[in-house]
């Protein structure tokens, strides 16, 4: 195969992707087809990733991260599927890199104490809770109410397509404190094993089989007014700021997951003979190898640029909705060419293209559906 590229190809992001490499050779990849299967990867998973430093990357040591920005958590995603090769444990495991972020921008140093330090360290689970049955994309008509009672919020209502949501140990919720719209959202942190949560549904998905999915319900849950997550009624923007960042991460994964893709495809063109010789003796094949590379290349550097101005501070939503929607395209038609490819074989559970083929199709819904991502970006440019 041709020279590979990644993001971020400095010698610091270089030795990081050396040492997430092993860690997902030595951890993930030797079990990551079973774990598929079984729906789950053990919780030992955490701490074992805790101990490593895999979970800290890219969040302040004071808070018992490792370090570095979010380009070293980009790179350190990206490694973790290509040699772990399974993006439903990824998924899984890095389901604090949505829960966390609004705690570490917003939170009190208490909060970052109790919550985001045992959690880097994968002593605890944490996930994000957002979405629920009746809302979808659609955020700021949420209806999960937190009614404030002395030192507490009484919250009560549904939430789903929670990642990590049957086996966290606290959630970052969105809920309503106030009047309707996005002026009355704010976040509290719930924990597991308050009076009145439960987790309804380990929620069967299409692909990323290996995390865990749930439905919860809140009734009548004491959560203290301590668990809130900066100002009361002004989490609505908290929520918005994290998307940026939840999409910029997703566009990397669809890189990763098509650049895996699309190196099982070449070697099995490589190997696979028709008509007395390799695929890859056929233009028609080569040219399509060529136009999935193309693209992958494509959206690498738009998720890489925009990664950058991230970084710089420039935190615009319409280009985290551009590079979304860029990788998520190009993912979906690399992945659907590499099933093409291997013919039959494409077609079944054994290959790993099969299951690229099931994850990659979430990634156009999850964290702001496609057509979501156009009206952002057509608010921006005005028309």
């Amino acid at each position: 195969m041709g020279v590979t590229t990644y993001f971020f190809e400095t010698d610091e992001h270089a030795a990081l992707r050396q040492q997430v490499r092993r860690f997902a050779e030595r951890e993930i990849a030797p079990s990551s087809a079973q774990w598929e299967h079984d729906e789950a990867f053990p919780r030992a998973l955490y701490r074992i990733a805790g101990e490593a430093g895999m979970l800290g990357v890219g969040y302040p040591e004071d808070v018992g991260g490792g370090g570095g920005d979010f380009t070293h958590a980009l790179v350190a995603s990206e490694q973790m599927l290509l040699s772990g090769r399974s993006v439903g444990t990824v998924v899984g495991l890095g389901s604090h890199g949505i829960a966390v972020p609004p705690i570490l921008k917003f939170g009190s140093a208490e909060q970052k104490r109790r919550f985001v330090a045992p959690v880097l360290r994968g002593e605890q689970v944490s996930a994000l809770a957002i979405t629920e049955p009746g809302g979808g994309s659609d955020v700021a008509s949420l209806r999960t109410k937190a009614v404030r009672d002395g030192d507490h919020y009484v919250v009560s209502g549904q939430k789903t397509f929670i990642t990590s949501g049957t086996r966290a140990d606290w959630i970052t919720c969105a809920v309503r404190t106030g009047g309707p719209a996005h002026g009355g959202i704010s976040l509290l942190i719930i924990e597991r094993d308050t009076p009145g949560y439960h987790v309804s549904k380990k929620l069967q998905k299409t692909g990323w089989c290996a995390s865990d999915t749930a439905e919860l319900t809140f009734e009548g849950c004491r959560v203290p007014v301590a668990n809130l997550v900066g100002a009361e009624n002004a989490g609505f923007m908290a929520i918005m700021a994290n998307f940026v960042a939840e999409r910029l991460f997703l566009a990397g994964q669809c890189v990763a997951i098509a650049e895996l893709a699309y190196r099982e495809t070449v070697a099995y063109a490589r190997e696979r003979n028709a008509f007395g010789k390799s695929l890859t003796a056929f233009q028609v094949t080569r040219h399509k190898l060529a136009d999935m590379a193309t693209r992958i290349a494509a959206a690498r550097a738009l998720t890489g640029e925009c990664a950058a101005r991230y970084v710089r501070g420039d935190d615009s939503p319409s280009q985290a909705a551009m590079a979304k929607n860029t990788a998520t395209d190009m993912c979906s038609a690399v992945v659907d060419q590499a099933v093409q490819l291997h013919g039959g074989y494409g077609y079944m559970r054994e290959y790993l293209v099969e299951r690229l083929y099931r994850d990659a199709r979430l990634y156009p819904i999850g964290g702001g559906t496609r057509e979501i991502m156009n009206e952002i970006i057509s608010k921006v440019e005005g028309y």
